[in-house]
């Protein structure tokens, strides 16, 4: 199956290593999401956390702005893909 592009990272929050990314997909805790820059793959990782608007929660759907904590630091313009 093709990985499906579900959103960028517009902002890398580096002291608490969590990634604000708007969504064009859902997506839910348990999820696995890999990581691109200019075509290549920085990682992969489980959704273990996602917040929206300060609060904890358990799926995103089509245009949420969250921030989800990721394994390792990203960059802006890093496209998200969900993977099976």
């Amino acid at each position: 199956m093709v990985d499906k592009k579900i959103g960028e990272v517009k902002h890398y929050f580096n002291k608490i290593g969590v990634a604000a990314i708007i969504f064009k997909s859902p997506l839910s805790v348990g999820d696995k999401v890999k990581f691109v820059k200019n075509g290549k793959e920085l990682f992969e990782q489980e959704v273990v956390s996602i917040q929206k608007e300060h609060e904890s929660v358990t799926k995103v759907k089509k245009g949420d702005d969250i921030g989800m904590k990721v394994d390792k630091p990203v960059g802006e313009g890093v496209e998200v893909f969900k993977t099976e």
